[in-house]
């Protein structure tokens, strides 16, 4: 198992009374975003859709990779990895 840090935004880490910033234990992408929302029920309705995919103003880095350009979640971790959860912003 690889010791990861999840990042989240401020404000979604305010309106959820989550850190901003999580260790969790996980083999792959998916496992650790399992990890998180299974510790903060909460963020999952934040961050996933009904599908289980992430909403579409959310994305997922890992290692500042975005995970849009990647096959899937299933990516092994190393210890002292990065997931960054960047939520965009849009308006006028």
């Amino acid at each position: 198992m690889a010791r990861v840090t999840e990042q989240l935004p401020i404000m979604l880490s305010l309106i959820t009374g989550v850190a901003p910033s999580i260790v969790v234990e996980a083999t792959t992408l998916r496992a650790a975003l399992d990890a998180l929302t299974m510790l903060h029920p909460a963020l999952e309705t934040h961050l996933f859709d009904e599908t289980g995919g992430f909403r579409p103003h959310v994305l997922c880095f890992h290692n500042d990779v975005n995970t849009r350009w990647r096959d899937g979640l299933d990516e092994p971790l190393s210890g002292g990895d990065t997931i960054t959860i960047v939520q965009a912003v849009s308006g006028g």
